[in-house]
């Protein structure tokens, strides 16, 4: 396992980070399932949990939370806050009213006094960057969490959140967590030029592209992977994107099986060559998932390789824009951008 040091921050993290999204009705783990991946998790070198509050509505904090009780100081413990937490209209967002509750309500679920890493899963328009950053600085200060990062946000805001934190004398976001594999690159051209600027660390993603990258999806064969069956449109290959995806993937077999790695290893390798990455967060559902992702721990792509995989997809091309999840509001909906 190889380690790095987390932006600025001092603190040294694994380069794959298991993420405990699949942890509970989501990925139908149970609290054994989620124990077992932990227990190999840590036993392989990762140091660094990753969850969120909405994920499985607390299913998963709870399920992280009993799977590494006893060892809560050998771990960087992460979680995020921020998207809707049922139907109440002021249980989501970035106000001090509601961070300053979901965080306690997140520190219940995993039975710990304090977090490593808070994150805010997605900016929120409604809420200035003041008000968040203000009620994040209050509850670093009273110790509850360590540092705290940002989610998916677009490099405008990151750079605005700086601004903001220099400007009013708060603490700043260490951490960026964006969406990032070989079939979506966009942030190559934007966001990591700004985190790289500001010295935050980077905990990517998907970098297996939601399975498109898992070695599971090919050319002529039938696509049944659990997220395909919630999400059935990121993977009907009748659209014109998600064929695109299916050429790349297969130009990408092809690199993969001449280098002599698997497609698993081919995308972690990838992601985590970047200089501006820290991380690659892994999903597992299972441990046999677990284990083909820790194989990839210690890959270290050549040259030859990255340059081939620049050719099959450009540095800075999203294959699939539409999935964005950091696009401006404005982009998307034709209200905000007329008078």
């Amino acid at each position: 396992m190889q380690y790095r040091t987390l932006g600025r921050t001092g603190v040294q993290v694994s380069s794959l980070v298991l993420g405990a999204m699949n942890f509970g009705r989501i990925g139908r783990t149970t609290q054994d399932d989620a124990t077992a991946i932990v227990d190999a998790a840590l036993e392989a070198g990762i140091n660094l949990i990753d969850t969120a509050d909405m994920y499985s509505d607390g299913e998963s904090e709870e399920m992280v939370g009993k799977a590494i009780a006893g060892r809560r100081d050998d771990i960087v413990l992460a979680t995020k806050a921020s998207l809707p937490m049922g139907e109440e209209r002021n249980h989501q967002g970035g106000s001090r009213r509601w961070l300053v509750t979901e965080l306690d309500n997140s520190l219940r679920r995993l039975g710990v006094d304090h977090v490593d890493l808070y994150q805010i899963h997605r900016w929120d328009p409604t809420t200035s960057d003041e008000e968040t950053l203000s009620a994040l600085t209050d509850l670093q200060r009273a110790g509850k969490i360590r540092y705290f990062g940002s989610s998916t946000f677009p490099a405008h805001r990151i750079v605005q959140a700086q601004w903001t934190a220099r400007e009013h004398h708060l603490s700043r976001y260490v951490t960026e967590q964006p969406s990032y594999s070989i079939l979506q690159r966009g942030i190559e051209s934007h966001v990591l030029p700004v985190t790289e600027q500001y010295g935050l660390g980077v905990l990517v993603w998907s970098p297996l592209a939601s399975g498109w990258l898992s070695g599971a999806i090919r050319q002529g064969r039938e696509i049944a992977t659990n997220r395909s069956a919630f999400m059935p449109r990121r993977f009907d290959t009748s659209i014109p994107s998600n064929r695109t995806r299916l050429d790349a993937v297969e130009r990408l077999a092809k690199v993969a099986d001449a280098a002599g790695l698997t497609m698993i290893q081919l995308a972690l390798g990838f992601v985590t060559a970047h200089p501006a990455v820290t991380s690659a967060i892994i999903g597992p559902r299972t441990l046999d998932h677990l284990r083909s992702h820790l194989a990839a721990a210690d890959t270290v792509l050549s040259a030859d390789v990255l340059d081939a995989i620049d050719t099959i997809v450009s540095p800075g091309v999203d294959l699939a824009p539409e999935e964005k999840y950091d696009t401006p509001p404005s982009l998307l909906d034709p209200s905000l951008r007329r008078r």
